[in-house]
């Protein structure tokens, strides 16, 4: 694979730029950005439920565990009843192409998903939700839902309200429920700018190993699409990135 990868960051979000990769994507009609506008409002009114002055959190499942990309008091495990994550959104940009997109993950209702609760200072909730807004919600895949969030990842701990973001279904690139066959060959296939599509599983699972959470689905999804990948590499001769 390239060594040179785009790589979302702090300093990139706060430009309130539009890094050279998203801005080609969006004059060849790949993506339909929001706007500093409409974002800016789609966050107040999110917001507006959030008591002035406390912390607040904010609910990673995917790769806000290992590259929230903001200033984080802490991160604590956490289990949000009530929503799972699937890959159910596919991306022809970062990890991706036009003929072979990669998939992201998503929040869909039901049964439960653990991950972390990113504790934002008081202070600092304004700058770094914005941030936020403007890592996750470029376009329109994701709704901002509030939800409770169990603390530890165990009942009878303590509970907090935490923004996270789940799918819309509405949204042109949502995938809905893929077969594991076409999924596992997009997870281990896709490649682009920000690298390849497994890496984002891979780091996925690495966070939730390293919450205590070593089995599951992700972990079965990993194992299938290992195999697949060295396959695939092999085909191509690459098979010192296998």
């Amino acid at each position: 694979m390239n060594d040179t990868k785009f790589v979302i960051s702090r300093d990139l979000l706060a430009s309130g730029q539009l890094s050279p990769h998203l801005q080609s994507a969006q004059d060849a009609g790949l993506i339909a950005l929001w706007s500093d506008e409409q974002r800016e409002a789609n966050r107040r009114a999110t917001l507006e439920r959030h008591p002035e002055g406390q912390d607040i959190f904010v609910f990673g499942f995917g790769s806000l565990m290992w590259n929230p990309a903001c200033h984080v008091e802490e991160a604590i495990p956490a289990l949000v009843r009530g929503w799972h994550r699937r890959f159910n959104l596919w991306t022809p940009l970062g990890r991706g192409t036009l003929e072979l997109p990669g998939v992201m993950l998503g929040l869909e209702r039901g049964g439960s998903c653990r991950g972390l609760a990113l504790r934002i200072a008081a202070d600092k909730a304004d700058e770094e939700t914005a941030i936020i807004w403007r890592r996750e919600m470029l376009a329109g895949a994701y709704i901002p839902t509030w939800v409770r969030a169990e603390l530890g990842g165990s009942a009878g701990g303590r509970e907090v309200d935490a923004i996270t973001f789940v799918i819309n279904p509405a949204y042109e690139r949502y995938a809905g429920r893929l077969t594991e066959e076409i999924l596992v060959h997009h997870l281990a296939c896709a490649e682009g700018p920000m690298g390849a599509c497994i890496e984002y599983l891979e780091k996925t699972v690495a966070a939730l190993d390293a919450i205590g959470h070593r089995l599951g689905p992700m972990h079965d999804l990993l194992r299938r699409a290992r195999a697949v990948r060295c396959a695939h590499l092999e085909k191509q001769g690459r098979r010192d990135e296998a």
